[in-house]
């Protein structure tokens, strides 16, 4: 196997486990390319500026995507495994 296919898999394994990391990833580009495409029309903003403010949306955007995705990850470790557990206890 090579190296290019073990860093796939380890990338889809992290990704299966928290599927959050690839939403945080294609939404920070995805910001951070609309924002090159509009630099164009940015009219009298100065670059620095509008970098900063491009830099803030998509730190904005993978910040949320971690928020949810530990949250998402506290509900299935707290809330929908000990469910599973308490079934399985009753079923023996």
């Amino acid at each position: 196997m090579s190296a290019y296919d073990e860093n796939e898999s380890k990338f889809m394994r992290k990704a299966k486990e928290n599927p959050f990391v690839p939403v945080g990833m294609a939404g920070f580009f995805a910001i951070v390319g609309y924002r090159l495409l509009k630099m164009k029309s940015r009219g009298d903003t100065k670059m620095s500026v509008h970098l900063i403010h491009m830099r803030v949306a998509a730190q904005g955007f993978v910040v949320g995507a971690m928020t949810v995705g530990v949250l998402y990850s506290m509900y299935r470790d707290y809330i929908v495994k000990p469910r599973e557990q308490e079934r399985n206890a009753q079923h023996k």
